[in-house]
């Protein structure tokens, strides 16, 4: 069944950067911005996770968690996250079974070659843990922008 708007979040557990255990349920009274996207340092993921650096102090004053997912390792996000300076958890779900449960990994292409990945999309989650948004085909460069003119009005 697909992830849509006005259901429960599917809960989690995964390892953070920091290899702490994060759950969806830690973040409860709060929005969550749980970001799946496909892999650490490469073009497309470093410019979505590089304007939430650059975009964290509007999220943090709303009192918005971010949360960025993908398939690489703890040893990956933590390269990642410092070599640009990321203040947000980047949760390791090495065995894609987050990404299953909410529906974003699937067939891709690129380059003329099929494969299965991280489709990359943004579930906006609300203080009560229910999904309020569903965002598809994100486009890195807007995104952030996007998410913000939805929470702040």
């Amino acid at each position: 069944m697909p992830i849509v708007s006005g259901i429960p979040a599917p809960e989690f557990e995964m390892l953070d950067d920091t290899s702490t255990l994060r759950k969806l349920s830690d973040y409860r009274g709060r929005h969550v911005v749980l970001y799946f996207y496909p892999k650490d340092d490469t073009p497309g993921c470093t410019k979505e996770a590089c304007n939430f650096r650059d975009d964290y102090s509007a999220y943090d004053q709303a009192g918005v968690v971010i949360l960025g997912v993908s398939p690489d390792s703890v040893r990956s996000h933590v390269k990642f996250k410092q070599k640009f300076q990321l203040q947000f958890p980047l949760l390791a779900d090495e065995e894609h079974k987050v990404s299953e449960r909410y529906g974003v990994w699937g067939p891709k292409k690129f380059m003329g070659k099929e494969y299965v990945g991280v489709l990359r999309t943004t579930f906006l989650i609300d203080r009560d843990g229910m999904v309020k948004k569903v965002y598809e085909n994100v486009r890195p460069a807007e995104h952030s922008a996007e998410l913000l003119k939805e929470l702040l009005g």
